[in-house]
């Protein structure tokens, strides 16, 4: 069985980073990673449909404003964790994940991603462009698209996030994974607050680095604290993580009027 230090010790064999994605393993997990320091999607090979890292859970809290959503599409599937727990825990959904690294995608099989079929396609295309076409319109969007140099620019500019806007039904969602280190996201969650009418509201992730920024398509925003509380008690008996912490940090920033653009 391979140990801590077996695995400290590939860490370090690993050649200067290239651009291409490449592989961590051990006995019980598998990384995903464009370099040594930032790891880009982790499973756990004994639960390969657990979503073991903070931000993916905080992600999710999409369904405290989108609870039963019939199209949901990803932009950036990586080792496909929230493909995977979208497709075990809303089988009645259609998931796309869009992903324009070939190379990332010929690792599906490695993370146990399942094969296309009728509720479920992996498409090979540049995610802005995908949202360019609104002829068919989703109720999610997840946006969790990186490089090796950190956010993909094309999936940062105030047209993507326009384009965003137009892709979603009423009452539909965009949820966006920024990194709290990265001193551009004030940047982009103005971009996203202007392309929404301000109806953004951003949460610190379960885990410390990333911010999650949730952009509400629709009338009724802000969403009533009891309306929150409802969905919370409306998922939890088929959700296996946890949706109240995540509706309470929405809760105490709308509550206590906090700027979107404060972290």
């Amino acid at each position: 069985m391979s140990t801590w230090n077996d695995f400290w010790r590939d860490y370090q064999a690993l050649p200067p980073s290239t651009g291409k994605p490449y592989l961590v393993e051990s006995d019980c997990e598998i990384a995903l990673h464009f370099d040594f320091w930032s790891i880009q999607s982790h499973m756990r090979k004994t639960d390969p449909d657990k979503l073991t890292v903070g931000y993916t859970r905080t992600m999710m809290g999409f369904l405290l404003f989108q609870p039963r959503p019939e199209q949901i599409a990803m932009v950036g599937l990586g080792g496909g964790s929230l493909a995977k727990y979208c497709l075990r825990h809303l089988p009645n959904t259609h998931f796309t994940a869009v992903e324009i690294n070939p190379d990332v995608i010929s690792l599906r099989d490695k993370f146990g991603i399942p094969p296309d079929g009728p509720h479920f396609k992996v498409l090979c295309d540049d995610g802005a462009i995908y949202v360019q076409d609104h002829s068919e319109l989703v109720d999610v969007l997840i946006v969790d698209g990186f490089d090796q140099y950190g956010q993909a620019e094309q999936l940062c500019s105030r047209e993507f996030y326009g384009n965003c806007h137009a892709k979603l039904r009423d009452g539909g969602v965009l949820v966006v994974n920024l990194l709290s280190n990265d001193t551009r996201s004030v940047a982009f969650a103005e971009k996203i607050r202007d392309s929404f009418d301000g109806q953004v509201v951003i949460v610190e992730a379960e885990e410390s680095g990333n911010i999650i920024a949730f952009a509400y398509k629709g009338m009724d925003f802000p969403p009533l604290k009891a309306t929150l509380k409802e969905r919370v008690m409306y998922l939890s008996p088929t959700h296996t993580i946890s949706f109240r912490p995540i509706a309470q940090k929405m809760i105490r920033r709308l509550d206590q009027h906090i700027s979107w653009i404060h972290f």
